[in-house]
């Protein structure tokens, strides 16, 4: 009876196979892309602080320079406190711009990766639901095709005994 079933098992079982590495590869490459994402963020965040830290440099850099002028022209401190303070605002306002520009951009960021984790976490439940309904069908096929195999051998079984049976009966009538 295996002389049937067993490539029709093994055909079937490939294909269920086959369609579960193509679910993994689905789900491996939405890891991915969540990894790059995640790999987006943290590389803002560097850039966002080096940029921060390179404004505080300039910052530090005019502040030693006015620092010099102030110690080193007599009369100069009323103007360089002045241009002091000028600069701190500038530098202020610029500050907050950056943070204000970069909580912007990493709230977009965070809405857009949050509306692709949603997205995908919907899709693959709906992928694996599918996929779980395609399984029991393919599973229930399979039974069909095994039954109706099994029902042909039978069958083929039957004709071959009764072909021998004849055979022998004819013989038998030949040599009566």
């Amino acid at each position: 009876m295996t002389e049937y079933t067993t490539p029709l098992t093994a055909t079937f079982e490939m294909q269920r196979q086959s369609v579960e590495q193509g679910m993994n590869a689905v789900e491996q490459a939405i890891d991915f892309q969540q990894r790059v994402n995640a790999a987006v963020v943290d590389g803002m965040e560097t850039h966002e602080s080096a940029q921060r830290r390179t404004v505080e440099l300039q910052q530090e850099s005019i502040h030693a320079m006015l620092d010099a002028v102030e110690s080193s022209v007599p009369g100069m401190e009323g103007g360089v406190e002045t241009l002091r303070e000028a600069v701190e605002e500038g530098y202020d306002e610029t500050l907050d711009a950056h943070r204000e520009a970069f909580d912007e951009v990493f709230g977009e960021l965070d809405e857009g990766i949050t509306t692709y984790n949603d997205a995908t976490t919907e899709f693959l439940d709906a992928l694996e639901e599918q996929l779980d309904e395609f399984v029991e069908a393919h599973e229930e096929i399979e039974s069909q095709s095994l039954e109706a195999a099994e029902d042909v051998e039978e069958q083929v079984d039957e004709l071959q005994a009764t072909v021998e049976e004849v055979s022998e009966q004819a013989a038998d009538a030949i040599e009566a």
